[in-house]
């Protein structure tokens, strides 16, 4: 049984692509706006295979708030000097501050990218 479509990756990085600067989502949020909202580790390794650099992959992170490490420590200390130049601020525990209010849902400007993502 398939978990993903075939075009799932362009999927995932259209999603992406429209997540605004001084905002991040989740895993679970973008494979949500794609309509399979338990493909967050999908959603992981689409954008582990990232080679456009328009896709700001770097505003996308867990579900609390956190970078996932997952033994790429190099990504995910550029990740966090990426966000924090976009005004991200993190907490002493390595949570991104005020998470719940920088968060940008399924709910939110993802479902516009879906509409124009490839089929």
């Amino acid at each position: 049984m398939r978990v993903v479509r075939p075009g799932f990756h362009a999927s995932v990085y259209a999603a992406v692509r429209s997540v605004p600067a001084g905002t991040v989502t989740t895993y679970g949020d973008v494979g949500a706006a794609l309509g399979s909202p338990r493909v967050a580790r999908h959603v992981g390794w689409a954008l582990a295979a990232l080679t456009d650099d328009s896709v700001p992959w770097h505003r996308v992170v867990n579900a609390s708030g956190r970078i996932s490490f997952k033994g790429d420590t190099p990504r995910a200390v550029l990740q966090r000097a990426r966000l924090e130049a976009e005004g991200i601020v993190f907490t002493s525990s390595g949570r991104i501050d005020g998470f719940s209010a920088l968060r940008l849902t399924a709910r939110d400007a993802l479902l516009d990218a879906i509409s124009d993502a490839p089929a």
